[in-house]
């Protein structure tokens, strides 16, 4: 249940992602941190996603390098975090209604 709530949220915050072909990506700048951050944060919805769809990357390839990486591997913890961060709700929630 944890997890598919998990994914929902993660599922809802994603339709925000935008989508780009490779023919128009020249006109385009390449993206940075931000960017990084928040698709680090939607890896999860967008790896699935790409399993079953070839449009979706979890990867900005047109990026400026290291802020982008950057921005990237800190959004994936900011992912575990929430996800983690949300367990630990659930599992006080569920404790304090056990013990009542």
């Amino acid at each position: 249940m944890r997890i598919l709530f998990f994914l929902a949220i993660l599922l809802f915050i994603s339709g925000c992602a935008e989508s780009v072909s490779l023919a128009n990506i020249a006109e385009f700048k390449p993206v940075g941190f931000w960017y990084g951050l928040w698709h680090g944060i939607i890896l999860p919805v967008a790896w699935i996603t790409s399993l079953f769809s070839e449009n979706t990357a979890i990867y900005a390839v047109y990026n400026n390098g290291a802020w982008y990486d950057t921005g990237f591997i800190l959004g994936i913890g900011v992912s575990i975090a929430l996800k983690t961060g949300a367990d630990g709700i659930f599992r006080r929630f569920m404790k304090k209604k056990a013990e009542s």
